[in-house]
């Protein structure tokens, strides 16, 4: 009798033994599948950081006052309040003063008008999964940089046999990949000024009217040093017989995600007188250069 219980018992037992591992081997399965599918959701809910910027300056507020009154002359004649409005400048209508933001001033002389305007545009990208928003700055800087008809910078490339006797360093262009390729007049080629006679020239001969009076153009270009990449666009109005020859200087710069831009013209009252471009870029790169250090604060 008892031998014969044993033997009913131990089939038993090894039945429940396999059941019991079978359940094992079905909840381990089920455990690696989970791991797995929540190493691949991490994976693809992974996003980039906002940007540096979450909000944006007030623009007449941020330019640099001694930079604007300097840019600006005003009339000897002008009021004190009409002198201190000027200076205050007019701030652009916005929608939204934490994405698109601008200042404009306006300085008239009996001699010449000038205008400026300082822009902030903070770009946000509404995938950051696809983009981070210094990705999608980037893309309305490259956009303006191809409007203005300037090289878009590219990766750096070793470079081939003979080019390095083309290089033209000092003219002003972004040391670099792309920069040797913008088309950057080189203001030591217009340089010389005075009586000395240049390589070649007669010796009696005089310098002529035009290379002595006419300053060098630096002309538009890439910029170095100025924010994450920058550039300058320099137009200079069609001269006529009764037409007002205006420069217009336009510096466009990014710092992460926001873009800036710097706009100066110089419009002379008569026909005649061409505003020279390195007193104009200059001013302007330092004003550029006043509101990088205002984003860097």
């Amino acid at each position: 009798m008892q031998r014969k219980s044993v033997r009913g018992v131990l089939p038993a037992i090894a039945m429940l033994a396999a059941l019991t591992a079978g359940l094992t081997a079905c909840t381990e399965g089920g455990g690696g599948g989970t791991t797995s599918d929540a190493k691949a959701g991490g994976n693809a809910g992974a996003v980039a950081q906002p940007g540096k910027y979450r909000s944006l300056p007030m623009p007449c507020k941020a330019a640099d006052a001694k930079k604007v009154k300097a840019m600006l002359p005003a009339a000897d004649s002008l009021a004190p309040a009409a002198r201190e409005a000027l200076y205050a400048g007019v701030a652009d209508p916005s929608y939204d003063a934490d994405r698109r933001v601008g200042c404009r001033w306006t300085a008239q002389t009996p001699t010449e008008t000038r205008l400026l305007s300082v822009g902030f545009e903070r770009v946000v990208s509404y995938d950051r999964a696809v983009a981070s928003d210094d990705d999608k700055a980037r893309q309305v800087y490259i956009r303006q940089l191809t409007n203005a008809h300037l090289p878009v910078p590219g990766p750096v490339t070793s470079p081939t046999p003979g080019t390095g006797a083309s290089a033209t360093p000092g003219a002003g262009a972004t040391p670099g990949a792309g920069a040797t390729t913008a088309p950057t007049p080189t203001p030591t080629a217009a340089a010389p000024t005075g009586t000395s006679a240049s390589p070649g020239a007669p010796a009696s001969g005089s310098p002529s009217p035009s290379a002595s009076s006419a300053p060098p153009e630096l002309g538009s270009r890439v910029l170095e040093g100025l924010g994450n990449e920058a550039f300058l666009d320099d137009k200079l109005g069609q001269a006529g017989a009764t037409a007002v020859q205006s420069r217009t200087v336009r510096i466009v710069f990014r710092t992460s995600n926001v873009i800036v831009t710097v706009e100066y013209s110089v419009q002379p009252a008569l026909p005649g007188a061409v505003p020279p471009s390195t007193e104009t870029q200059d001013r302007a790169r330092q004003l550029a250069q006043a509101l990088v250090d205002r984003f860097n604060e």
